[in-house]
């Protein structure tokens, strides 16, 4: 008589729990772009959200110290003549998020840690290149500067962010709409889903498709990849009935899936969001009002279902924070921004401990800010795995550190292994940096004197009014 093994993991129960009320982020004017966008990104120190903008494209940088209700003419980051498609915050710069819009441009953006007076109109960069509309953006997880943007023109771009130059252009490639990119852990390689059904595996600086599957999810419906810590493939999609499937599988063995599970018959597109260093995978989709997450490891049947959380509104869009940004003290594994009409709100996933140590099973090193390789290292063929950081004393989000363009002189035979230091308007001096908040400041308590001072003037003349009246 056989006896079944029930698998245990250390992530099986796992608590979802909504923030409270006031941890929340209110009234917020959320756009109403495709459910293809990204409509919030975050990181450690901000949250970004795509919102409404009368005649272009904006979006809403809020500290992750400000919660509550959000004043309705809180600054904008805004530029874009047309909505903005999506927004990616750079994993080695904080304060560095770009944004892609349907004007066809590509826009880089330097946040200050402040709160600024007036809306944020001036990018550092504008990267132009595509010739219909932007909607894909993903940077670079080891290189230094280097951007993926991928169209409504099929076509992927690889820029360099620091000199403004497309690195790579793939053009070939995807006879039709690109639903989703992915990077692999160290950047070599590129998962691209597309219209025509197609998976494909992607080497971006030879130029080649290494491997590829048609009809991975036999559906119509959009797909997505990401991949996984062991170089498998994770998708999404859906059957030929409609019904939603995930899907796992091996680049070096495309015929048959490591793993098919089908899922249920609603029609919202899954996004799944992978962390590596628990290997979990948490799928949310438009619509949905819960989040289910699996663990993905190297026994049967692979994609093991570990829980879901469930809640009673459904969700416009998610954001995912990386693994620095949590709170190891609660034994924090995951963090969402879960995206409602007019708010958006944290969703915490936490493993329960009894002791208040560190967990280190749960936090092994994570990638941190510091990048790996130079943009030209990367492109000269050099591969490096992310570097890495203990979260054991938790994590400090480094200083402002300002991201300069160097425009490259097309003399030079050979390019210069440092970026060189631009005389522009954009590379100012760090001191200014430092003197700016002290500025507006200073500026803030002169209006405010101004406005005494008239008011003062005001007073004054009604009361010489007065007595001039009575002599007559």
């Amino acid at each position: 008589m056989s006896r079944r093994v029930v698998r245990q993991s250390k992530f099986r129960h796992v608590f979802g729990q909504a923030a409270k009320a006031d941890q929340a982020y209110e009234d917020i004017r959320v756009s109403k772009v495709t459910w293809d966008s990204s409509f919030c990104a975050v990181n450690p120190k901000f949250l970004a959200i795509i919102v409404e903008a009368g005649g272009g494209g904006a979006f809403i940088v809020l500290p992750l110290a400000k919660t509550g209700r959000v004043d309705k003419n809180y600054p904008l980051v805004t530029g874009h003549t047309a909505p903005v498609l999506d927004i990616d915050w750079c994993p080695h710069n904080d304060n560095v998020i770009a944004s892609a819009s349907d004007d066809t441009t590509i826009m880089v953006w330097q946040i200050p840690d402040y709160t600024p007076m007036r809306n944020i109109t001036e990018p550092i960069i504008t990267l132009e290149g595509h010739s219909k509309r932007v909607g894909i953006l993903s940077w670079h997880p080891t290189a230094r500067n280097v951007l993926l943007s991928a169209g409504g023109d099929n076509m992927i771009i690889i820029w360099n962010v620091g000199t403004g130059e497309v690195l790579l252009s793939l053009d070939d490639m995807h006879p039709d709409v690109i639903h989703s990119v992915c990077w692999n852990s160290n950047g070599s390689l590129l998962a691209t889903t597309c219209k025509d059904k197609t998976l494909r595996i992607i080497d971006p600086r030879k130029g080649q498709v290494v491997a590829e599957r048609f009809a991975a999810h036999e559906g119509m419906r959009p797909m997505r990849a990401v991949f996984t810590r062991q170089g498998h493939i994770f998708t999404t999609g859906f059957t030929r009935m409609s019904q939603r499937e995930l899907g796992l599988w091996d680049p070096n063995n495309f015929e048959e899936p490591v793993a098919l599970q089908e899922m249920d018959t609603s029609n919202g597109v899954l996004l799944p969001f992978y962390d590596p260093d628990s290997s979990i995978v948490y799928l949310c989709g438009k619509g949905d009002s819960s989040i289910r997450y699996f663990e993905i490891t190297d026994e049967p049947p692979f994609v093991h279902y570990l829980n879901t959380f469930s809640s009673k509104e459904p969700q416009r869009g998610m954001g995912f924070m990386p693994k620095r940004g949590l709170d190891v003290s609660k034994c924090e594994i995951a963090r969402f921004y879960k995206l409602h009409e007019r708010k958006c709100e944290p969703i915490i996933m936490t493993v329960p401990r009894k002791s208040d140590l560190f967990q280190d099973d749960l936090y092994p090193d994570t990638p941190g800010p510091e990048p790996a390789l130079e943009a030209d290292e990367w492109l000269s063929g050099q591969d490096a795995d992310p570097v890495l950081i203990s979260l054991r004393d938790g994590y400090v989000p480094p200083k402002h550190r300002e991201l300069r363009v160097t425009k490259r002189n097309i003399l030079d035979v050979r390019p210069p292994s440092v970026p060189r230091r631009s005389q522009s308007s954009s590379d100012a001096p760090l001191s200014q940096q430092h003197t700016l908040e002290t500025l507006l400041e200073e500026i803030k308590a002169l209006r405010e004197r101004v406005q005494a001072q008239e008011q003062r003037i005001t007073a004054l003349e009604n009361m010489l009014c007065e007595l001039v009246d009575g002599t007559d």
